[in-house]
């Protein structure tokens, strides 16, 4: 998509070498998400230069991203694209459109790069499970997470839930879904919702500090180890040893070709 295609949808890219930022830009609303800024996010994914290692996920201004745009709700918007444009299709239909909606949160977890989620201020319902979808979350001390869900009378459907219990646990996860209660930056850290916590004044540069360091291993090495690491809770020790065996076979090859072995 062209620049201008992706402010038409709030949404801004900047690649700096091995590093892409992507910007919800909607300030004016607290960077609302729509379904068109989610339909765009998975062709952005799928567009980004091979070469991009590090993805980071941020928002304009003091806010990640507050939701749901609440104008999506309104039944003056209600037509094709919409959130309430659901309501016109059949249940087969309407799954279907989410999951394209849901394309624009699962191609963060694509093991060619490593996506940071970069939180000042509120992250709530949508921009949650956005932040969720990242494989790291650098907060700001100002951060508040909150899944808002619950309170419309809806449930977490934007792939938010299970990276949500993978970091928390069931019990804790249910309470935070169930209640969308605001869990602080402190407590964030504490119970494993974020990588880092730190000062707002600090967040950009904790930021391309953590960017940098993710870049700077050989080509590939971050992608292994991420393929390791995913669904390594849910395979067996035999197979995780031979994943690890496979991918170090491979690594030697890669270092040895690199020294002119």
């Amino acid at each position: 998509m062209t620049p201008e295609e992706l402010a038409t949808v709030g949404l801004r890219l900047d690649v700096d070498g091995a590093v892409a930022t992507i910007t919800l830009d909607r300030p004016e609303v607290r960077n609302a998400q729509t379904p068109a800024m989610w339909l765009a996010l998975a062709e952005v994914g799928a567009a980004l230069p091979g070469d991009v290692r590090v993805v980071v996920v941020t928002g304009e201004g003091d806010t990640f991203s507050a939701g749901l745009d609440r104008a999506m709700l309104d039944p003056a918007n209600a037509g094709e694209g919409t959130v309430l444009g659901l309501l016109a299709m059949d249940d087969e239909e309407a799954s279907a459109r989410i999951e394209e909606f849901q394309r624009g949160f699962t191609w963060l977890r694509d093991p060619r790069f490593v996506s940071v989620a970069k939180v000042r201020g509120y992250a709530v319902g949508a921009g949650f499970q956005l932040a969720l979808s990242c494989d790291l979350r650098v907060a700001a001390d100002d951060a508040k997470f909150c899944m808002k869900e619950s309170a419309l009378g809806l449930v977490p459907d934007l792939t938010g839930t299970k990276p949500l219990v993978e970091h928390v646990g069931y019990a804790r996860a249910l309470e935070i879904c169930a209640t969308a209660r605001v869990v602080e930056a402190a407590e964030a850290q504490a119970i494993g919702l974020t990588t880092h916590v730190v000062p707002e004044a600090d967040l950009d540069r904790a930021v391309a500090d953590l960017a940098a360091a993710l870049a700077a291993p050989m080509p590939d090495v971050v992608t292994e180890t991420k393929m390791l690491l995913q669904g390594a809770a849910d395979r067996g020790l035999d197979e995780q040893r031979r994943l690890e065996r496979e991918a170090q076979v491979r690594r030697f090859r890669a270092v040895a070709a690199a020294l002119g072995g």
